[in-house]
């Protein structure tokens, strides 16, 4: 799954296109590396975040394409 689809199926993102933007802004890095919006997201994968000064740094613990609001979360793990 392309990761700007994986941010906004967990809920990490609202909107696609934002997500979308983020990837073209160079905010989302993957595994220590800048990543596109096509970059295909895998379990294990750490994703670091940048909103502003802060850092959202969590690892994919599950890839799937339809998920509801309560079990979005369980897609991921926030990392300190």
């Amino acid at each position: 799954m392309r990761i700007d689809k994986y941010l906004k199926v967990s809920r990490l993102i609202k909107r696609r296109t934002v997500a979308n933007e983020a990837c073209d802004g160079d905010r989302i890095v993957v595994n220590g590396r800048q990543v596109k919006a096509s970059y295909q997201v895998k379990v294990g994968d750490i994703i670091e975040i940048h909103f502003g000064q802060r850092v959202l740094k969590v690892e994919v613990l599950k890839v799937a394409d339809n998920v509801g609001k309560a079990e979005a979360p369980a897609m991921y793990r926030e990392i300190e």
